[in-house]
């Protein structure tokens, strides 16, 4: 089969070129970043010991989604994407808004990594730059491709879709909170922390289910409906994270004592913001699905 390429006209679309722009910036990042020692990350010890897993975190989001938009760039162009059983439309969404969340995390977390520094070289300033360049361009990808009629963006591209990347956009962040209280605090509340691990890990579980039965176009080989399957998910992630909210607050009330550390508690308050944005796209999500059985039970 021979391969077909874009037009010319195609080669200066909005969509190649941010996407161009978000292959270049996200490899700048993560090279520059690479290529950094610890002591140019923070100097500040009481930091220094979040440093490893946040900077492990922000790499990995770079270059996970370095890699995805290569691919994708490289289909698009040869048209190749047309012989994969995948729903092409969903995954470029998909790719587009979670992307533009990852990046925006990271373009918050990467500066506080280095923002203690008396002396600043130019590598961290740039890497910053580009990592926020990142974003920017992901998310005039994401513009662009929601500005299109809802054939061509599919179900991922209305705001149920963006709901269900917006849960596991905050489930995936809750990650690097865990792990850094547990370093903190290794034999205090476990029973927290293994109530909200678990929480998360079933709700991360849930959003990869639904994710690959959309991109697969699986929705008709369900045992239940589409929707109620939708639904019972929605159900179950409410559920999971009022029980997270709940640990979330408890563990600012006990992070009020004389005992704890100025970064374990900003660590819980971001944690417990985190949660309440999580649990509110789940309920919402839940309020869409159940009006959307409303709707079929009386037509």
């Amino acid at each position: 089969m021979p391969v077909i390429v874009l037009e010319a006209r195609d080669f200066t679309s909005p969509l190649f070129l941010v996407r161009t722009l978000e292959v270049l910036s996200s490899c700048t990042t993560f090279s520059l970043v690479a290529s950094l020692e610890s002591s140019e990350l923070n100097k500040n010890s009481s930091h220094s010991q979040h440093v490893n897993t946040f900077r492990i975190f922000c790499m990995f989001t770079w270059c996970f989604f370095f890699t995805l938009t290569l691919l994708i760039h490289i289909l698009s162009v040869i048209q190749f994407h047309s012989l994969l059983p995948i729903s092409w439309k969903n995954l470029t969404v998909t790719v587009a808004v979670l992307g533009a969340l990852m990046c925006l995390s990271t373009s918050f977390i990467f500066p506080w990594m280095v923002m203690n520094q008396l002396k600043m070289s130019p590598r961290p300033v740039i890497a910053t730059v580009a990592a926020c360049l990142t974003f920017l361009a992901y998310s005039a990808e994401s513009y662009i491709l929601r500005t299109q009629t809802h054939e061509q963006r599919g179900y991922m591209g209305s705001m149920p879709g963006f709901l269900k990347i917006l849960q596991l956009w905050g489930s995936c962040q809750t990650i690097p909170l865990i792990v850094e209280t547990s370093h903190l605090h290794p034999k205090e509340a476990l029973w927290q922390q293994w109530v909200s691990g678990v929480s998360y890990s079933v709700c991360i579980f849930m959003s990869l289910i639904i994710l690959v039965v959309i991109l697969g176009d699986f929705a008709g080989r369900c045992l239940l409906p589409f929707d109620k399957f939708l639904a019972g998910f929605s159900m179950t992630g409410v559920l999971f994270y009022i029980v997270a909210t709940v640990i979330c607050f408890t563990k600012i009330l006990q992070a009020k004592g004389p005992r704890q550390s100025h970064n374990s508690v900003d660590l819980v308050i971001v944690e417990t913001v985190l949660v309440s944005v999580t649990l509110l796209s789940y309920t919402v999500d839940l309020a869409f699905s159940i009006k959307l059985l409303c709707d079929r039970s009386h037509t």
